[in-house]
Formats: structure tokens, C-alpha cells, sequence
């Protein structure tokens, strides 16, 4: 093995000067390169980089035979199979948006996204996660056709994952992908070339915001194809690298971190459906895998599974453990069973293509447990402003935005050439997040340390995350806040064992009305998304709410109250038999 500098040296030889490409001509260039060379294997099916390309291209020309123009927005609603990679490179060879949807939403909140991404085109596989997707779709375009509010959606394709017969109204994806046949590779390549421009966004991805609705990040090709190379450039990959993560790719950590990362080396990705541990270290034992990418909830359960079952895994040594704090003993834990070597965390966000930072390979436990990383190395991607990176960070103050001087504790912003210039169709939430010189506000607070690593000491505003994914208190009050017996509710984020951080809802229920946990528990499962739905529920009277002298609820005294009761008699999930109030 080449040493980590040697690799880089490498890395920087193959790709300089950097070459501007398109998502579409990227993978492109790499199929001539890597050929056979597998790209994506998951349970049942190994796609090389050919075979990628070859698959997209048909799919590319079954959308023009469908009419998908300049632009179009597209919504990916698939589990992690090939489909999913297939068509995200198809739509950048068309030229239209791709929108990757979150397989874990329900009907409610796919309606807000499907509509608020003005998305025409709609891929779906029939049942993700144990939920039927294709019903929710169909429910939803009925609902606001009877509403008088018809979306934009000419055509949905569906995957059929059961034996059930896809609706009527909706297209299989046999028709879809048969209509390529119309289309010939000419007219294709045409449209390939009208469509060159790296800097036009490609994909929109979906995050919470503090607002409670989620906010489209808009990516281009350039930025995520930079974000995917300095990520590989930063860990020193290797020609083959081979990754597996169980992460979703319609996530820009699995999907960059991962997909795009490993491309640069002709490397491959190793990834599964769902999570399932005794089948994820089977994959990484069969498979060789050398490197794991996951959150702290994740690499729990593999190292519990490693330490109950013994693995072959010798070909793996690295291993990239982010999105949330993981505690010392889970990395000593790791290290021992896994006999890795190369172990790093990181920090960024979807509004950055992915991670901005990641700890130094080499680095100790202390660091990798304090410190969540310096800025990543840009090589030939970098700008010579940025000191050959691809980004720059400061401190402001939270209040007035104000830079701080070096060392002191505020709100980080970072500006680069991978970071958003903006949230679809919301300029007022653009506006309050990115100022007129590129620095995106962060809403997380931390420092830059002397050796420019950052710290981070926790969120300025009141997001909070459940195993890596974002969640808005504001969205999940109004949900609770629908049921007819509350009053008002508010949740915060709380710790937990089991996901790092958690929901605790707070509520009042209407006079005279009765609840109990376990109906606010179905009440959430129905609307909300499994990671959104809180742990703890509990009913508070109207003269416990901590206010402030004008009226307003003080959220961080909640957090403190929700603590205490938590500590005192806490119920969560588990406890569903309770008595109502």
C-alpha cells in the first residue's frame, strides 16, 4: 500500500489541470477508462462503469421519447438499486433537474416536495422501506385534482418491486424504458451537447429548515464532481477503492462521499436496499470492501454484529463516520474489530454538495472526537483564492453576522466552489442564508482552532438530527398541533442512546379534551416520516410553559424541562399502553 502522501501525488497527476464535465460526461469519460470495472454492487446485481453508461443512455433517449426537455425536473423516488444511478446520469444527459426524494416521507410530505419542485416527471418504485409509494403518488394527484390544485406531473413511472399490477394512470417502467427505441443515438448526442454546461444546477436536493418546511438545495455537476474528488483527494484513495455504505443515495453523503468519490479512482461502491447488519458484513467480507462510510447509529450496530459473529475482514481499513458525534469507545470498539487504520470524521451539509472538512488520516481518537476536521485539499479542483481548496470558512457572530476574531466560539459560514448559490423557488430564505458574497450561514455553532480545524459545539438554531437525518421541530408541531385534542405543542431535540439526538414533544391539550401518548404516537407514524416521529411525549398544563415577559415560548428552557421528565419518568416508543390524560 502506498502511502497516503504517494496516493495524493497520484490523485493530483490524473486529474490535472481539472476538467469542467457535466455529471453525464463525467461517468462518460470513466466507462472508456474503467470499462468493466464494477461501479455498483448491491445484493443481486454488480453494474460496471460501461454498463452504467450504456443503461443511462437508453434511459436518456426514452426521455426525449417521453418529451422531457431543457431543464425538466425530474423526481427519483427509488431505493438504493442501479435504477437510481442510471437515471440520475440520464437526466444530466438530457439536460433536466434531477429531484431525489427522501423514501422514507409519507403522502403529506411528498405532496409539499413533488409541488414545491414544480417536479413533471416522477420515477417511483412501488414499495420502498414498507411503504407504498405508488399509492401515496396517486393519492396525492387525485387529492389536488379535487382541490382544484393539479401539479405539474405529466407521467409517473413506477418500478414494480411486488407482484401487484401497476395503476392504470401510470406508465411501467418495461413501456417507459420500450419508448427508447424511438430515439436514435444521433438525436440523443444532440441534446448532450446542448446540455453542456457544468455550472447549470443538475440535481435539487431537499433539507429541513428552521421554517419547518424542507428547502431545495440547488447543485451543479461542477460542484458535486469537486465536492467527490477532494473528498477522495482528502482520504488518499487508492486506484479500486472499494466502498460500501448502507446510506441512502439520495443523500449527498452516500451519493458524494461515495458514488462520485470512488469514480475518480475506478473504484467501487458496495451498498444494500436497507440496513440490514449480518448482511452488511457479509457484503464487506465477500466483497472485499476496504472502506465503510457511515453514521454513529450504523457502524453501532456492525460493531455489535462483528463482535457477536467473526468476519473476514482483512481487506478493510478505513472508515468515515459522520453526520453525528461518535462517542471514544465506539472508535476503540471499531478499531478492534474492524483493524483499521484509517479512520476519519467530517462536517458540511447538502448545502455544500456534501463535507466541506474531514480529520486528517493519522489523526488521534482525541482529535477525531473533538475536532471534526480542517478543509478538505482541492488539488487541480482547488482555487488558487481558496489556497488550492475548494472553500474557506469563518466564525460571525450568530446575532449580527459580524466576523469574529480568531478562536472565539459563533455561528461558521463557509463559501466555495461547491457550496449553493441558493433554495429553490425561496428567495427570502436564500437571502437570510447566503449573503451578497457567497458565505452561506450554517446555523451550527462552533470555532477554528489554531491548526484550522474546526470544532463544533452544537446548532444555533433548533434543528437537531436523528442518525445523520435533519429534523425541523417546527415541522413535526404542526402535525401534532392537527390532532383535534391538542392545543399547541412544541418539540425539541433531546439526547438519545439509541440515534444521538431525539424528538421530545411537549403538549397541551385542548379543555376538556383526552389524549394519550400512545394515540399521539399513531398520530405522528401516520404523517411523519419514522426518523421525525418523536421518542418522548408529554402533556403539559398551560401554566407550565416557561414564556417570556412578551409572551413568547423559551424553547431552551423547554429543552431543560423535557430533560428533567425524561430523567424523572420519561416514556417513549416503547411504553404504548399508557393510560390517557
Amino acid at each position: 500500500m502506498l502511502t497516503p502522501s504517494e496516493r495524493r501525488d497520484w490523485l493530483v497527476e490524473q486529474y490535472s489541470p481539472w476538467s469542467r464535465r457535466t455529471l453525464g460526461d463525467h461517468f462518460t469519460a470513466l466507462a472508456s477508462r474503467f470499462g468493466e470495472r464494477p461501479l455498483l454492487v448491491t445484493p443481486d446485481r454488480s453494474i460496471s462503469y460501461a454498463q452504467i453508461v450504456r443503461e443511462a443512455r437508453y434511459l436518456a433517449r426514452a426521455m426525449l421519447a417521453m418529451g422531457v426537455c431543457r431543464r425538466d425536473h425530474i423526481a427519483i423516488l427509488l431505493g438504493n438499486e442501479p435504477e437510481f444511478v442510471f437515471l440520475t446520469l440520464a437526466v444530466s444527459m438530457v439536460g433536466g433537474v434531477a429531484i431525489p426524494l427522501n423514501t422514507m416521507l409519507h403522502e403529506d410530505e411528498l405532496e409539499y416536495l413533488l409541488a414545491q419542485s414544480d417536479s413533471k416527471w416522477v420515477f417511483v418504485h412501488q414499495h420502498v422501506a414498507g411503504i407504498n409509494h405508488e399509492k401515496a403518488i396517486a393519492s396525492i394527484i387525485q387529492s389536488r385534482r379535487r382541490r382544484g390544485e393539479p401539479l405539474a406531473i405529466e407521467n409517473v413511472v413506477v418500478l414494480a418491486t411486488t407482484d401487484e399490477r401497476v395503476l392504470n394512470e401510470f406508465q411501467t417502467w418495461e413501456d417507459f424504458k420500450a419508448r427508447g427505441e424511438s430515439v436514435s443515438e444521433g438525436q440523443l448526442d444532440a441534446r448532450r451537447e446542448a446540455s453542456r454546461y457544468p455550472d447549470e444546477v443538475v440535481d435539487i436536493i431537499y433539507t429541513s429548515g428552521t421554517t419547518g418546511l424542507p428547502k431545495g438545495v440547488m447543485l451543479t455537476s461542477d460542484m458535486l464532481l469537486r465536492c467527490g474528488y477532494s473528498s477522495a483527494l482528502s482520504r488518499a484513495f487508492e486506484e479500486g477503492r472499494r466502498v460500501f455504505t448502507p446510506l441512502p443515495l439520495y443523500h449527498v453523503f452516500a451519493l458524494v462521499e461515495g458514488l462520485m468519490a470512488v469514480s475518480f479512482v475506478g473504484g467501487t461502491i458496495i451498498t444494500m436496499p436497507s440496513f440490514k447488519p449480518a448482511q452488511a458484513l457479509g457484503m464487506v467480507q465477500d466483497l472485499e470492501a476496504n472502506d465503510i462510510l457511515c453514521v454513529p447509529t450504523i457502524l453501532l450496530a456492525l460493531v455489535n454484529e462483528a463482535e457477536r459473529v467473526q468476519y473476514d475482514l482483512t481487506a478493510l481499513y478505513a472508515l468515515m463516520c459522520a453526520a453525528a458525534p461518535a462517542p471514544v469507545p465506539l472508535w476503540e470498539r471499531a478499531i478492534a474489530v474492524f483493524g483499521l487504520t484509517e479512520m476519519v470524521t467530517g462536517y458540511g451539509g447538502t448545502e455544500a454538495s456534501a463535507a466541506t472538512v474531514h480529520t486528517e488520516i493519522g489523526d488521534s481518537l482525541d482529535t477525531i472526537t473533538t475536532k471534526v476536521g480542517r478543509i478538505k485539499p482541492g488539488g487541480p479542483s482547488g482555487l488558487e483564492e481558496f489556497g488550492w481548496a475548494n472553500s474557506q470558512y469563518k466564525v460571525v457572530d450568530p446575532a449580527t453576522g459580524e466576523d469574529l476574531p480568531e478562536g472565539l466560539v459563533g455561528e461558521l459560514v463557509v463559501r466555495g466552489n461547491f457550496v449553493t448559490r441558493g433554495y429553490y423557488r425561496k428567495p427570502d430564505e436564500t437571502a437570510r442564508h447566503i449573503d451578497k458574497d457567497g458565505w452561506f450561514r450554517t446555523g451550527d455553532l462552533g470555532r477554528i482552532d489554531e491548526n484550522g480545524y474546526l470544532e463544533f459545539h452544537g446548532r444555533a438554531n433548533e434543528l437537531y438530527k436523528v442518525s445523520g437525518e435533519n429534523v425541523s421541530p417546527k415541522e413535526i408541531e404542526e402535525v401534532i398541533s392537527r390532532h383535534p385534542a391538542v392545543s399547541q405543542a412544541y418539540v425539541v431535540g433531546v439526547p438519545s442512546p439509541v440515534t444521538i439526538e431525539t424528538g421530545a414533544a411537549l403538549i397541551e391539550l385542548r379543555q376538556g379534551a383526552t389524549a394519550s401518548r400512545r394515540e399521539m404516537i399513531e398520530w405522528c407514524r401516520e404523517h411523519l416520516a419514522k426518523f421525525k416521529v418523536p421518542r418522548y411525549y408529554f402533556f403539559v398544563e398551560p401554566s407550565e410553559w416557561p414564556m417570556t415577559g412578551t409572551g413568547k415560548i423559551q424553547k431552551y428552557l423547554l429543552a431543560q424541562l423535557a430533560r428533567e421528565r425524561i430523567s424523572d419518568d420519561g416514556v417513549g416508543e416503547e411504553d404504548l399502553d399508557s393510560e390517557p390524560h
